[in-house]
């Protein structure tokens, strides 16, 4: 990471710290509850997500609690992703400062132009929400994504009501609703050009951030001494 970059995102910590006196800020050691934790997280994914080109890797970044806390959010993040590493092998998993990232490809959750989660795909997201329930002090931001082809407001929508799908699915498996936020980008952050066939279904997918909750951090830092 460049300097300019770690100039840009201590700032944005720094706005983001700010905000909590109005309620939304991630930082403050006096929020409590997941809905608090998972509700800043998506606020957060899309500010630092402007600057970073992923309102996912953001709101990770966002919730990052950093010293003994961050080590012991760290170490359970690596347990809950090399276990959905095994178990969602058509996802792709990785681990991004104390959170997880989770990528499925559209194609494979839901049919073409459909917000219906495929029956096929169901497994994967029962495996998810398996993972989720077990490693519960978490929060959860669902962010959906398209390719640039068709217009700009049908692919807000699209990404927006396929977000909303795979979180209802989440939900309908047992994980705390107050948990999990969705966000749509429509096509404002591809991972490939949309040049090609094989870009744009790379841009085609549904991003999974997890990160600590807020009420998770805090019992962290009761136990600790902090």
């Amino acid at each position: 990471m460049n300097t300019a970059r770690l100039r840009s995102i201590g700032a944005l910590s720094l706005l983001v710290a700010m905000a909590g006196t109005s309620g939304c800020g991630y930082f403050n050691r006096t929020a409590k509850g997941g809905a608090v934790g998972a509700a800043a997280g998506g606020v957060i994914g899309g500010v630092i997500g402007n600057q970073t080109g992923s309102t996912a890797r953001g709101a990770i970044i966002g919730a990052v609690a950093g010293g003994t806390i961050g080590a012991i959010i760290g170490a359970r993040m690596d347990r809950q992703a090399e276990e959905l590493a095994a178990e969602i092998p058509n996802a792709t998993v990785e681990r991004v400062g104390e959170g997880v990232l989770v990528t499925f490809d559209s194609g494979l959750l839901f049919d073409f132009d459909s917000d219906v989660i495929r029956g096929a795909a169901s497994t994967n997201l029962t495996d998810l929400a398996n993972s989720l329930n077990k490693y519960d002090e978490s929060d959860v931001l669902i962010v959906g994504h398209t390719d640039a082809v068709g217009t700009d407001s049908y692919n807000q929508t699209l990404s927006e009501r396929r977000a909303e799908s795979a979180s209802r699915y989440l939900r309908s498996q047992g994980v705390d609703g107050s948990r999990v936020r969705t966000n749509g980008r429509g096509e404002l952050e591809p991972v490939s050009t949309n040049d090609s066939e094989a870009g744009r279904s790379q841009n085609r997918r549904v991003e999974v951030a997890i990160f600590a909750s807020e009420e998770y951090k805090q019992q962290l830092i009761k136990s600790n001494g902090n």
